[in-house]
């Protein structure tokens, strides 16, 4: 008989959805999942319903599409940013529109999918936008989400 701590609970559903998960978008279904964290703040809100699709066999990724990869830990939304090439194989770089710095690069099949449709948590939906600018706001960005946990925190100790 094996008993399952709470922990382990968790840590296996957590398990068991991402698996699911990467298989829809494999099949070619959509997959609606919840954001969770500012690292594309403001154009995705914590809690938004995010939704995924695989990329149509023969299209590829483009600079500034909004990407699902896979790591060991489920997926990473971020914006792509750059495409480079490296024996003969093809490096993804994509970046949170409000991280300081570039996650590391992926492999064309670490790609689950891209964003294409977002609904914020209050019901309405986000308009999604191709980021190209050459410099993006990431400071500004970045300075929007420290300001809206410190006003949260603040909230918390007042209340």
């Amino acid at each position: 008989m094996i008993i399952f701590s709470e922990m382990n609970k968790n840590l296996l559903t957590h398990t068991v959805l991402k698996e699911i998960g990467f298989t829809l978008l494999t099949e070619g279904k959509t997959l609606k999942i919840k954001a969770e964290g500012y690292s594309m703040y403001p154009a995705i809100k914590p809690g938004s319903a995010i939704y995924i699709e695989p990329y149509e066999p023969g299209s590829e990724p483009a600079t500034g599409d909004i990407i699902a990869w896979k790591r060991e830990s489920g997926f990473v939304v971020h914006r792509l940013i750059r495409i480079t090439k490296k024996n003969d194989s093809l490096l993804f770089i994509t970046r949170g529109d409000s991280r300081l710095a570039e996650d590391d690069p992926v492999n064309a099949d670490q790609i689950a999918g891209r964003v294409v449709r977002i609904e914020y948590p209050e019901g309405s939906l986000a308009l999604i936008v191709r980021n190209n600018k050459k410099t993006p706001d990431y400071k500004l960005n970045r300075f929007r989400v420290r300001m809206i946990l410190k006003f949260r925190l603040l909230q918390r100790i007042f209340s």
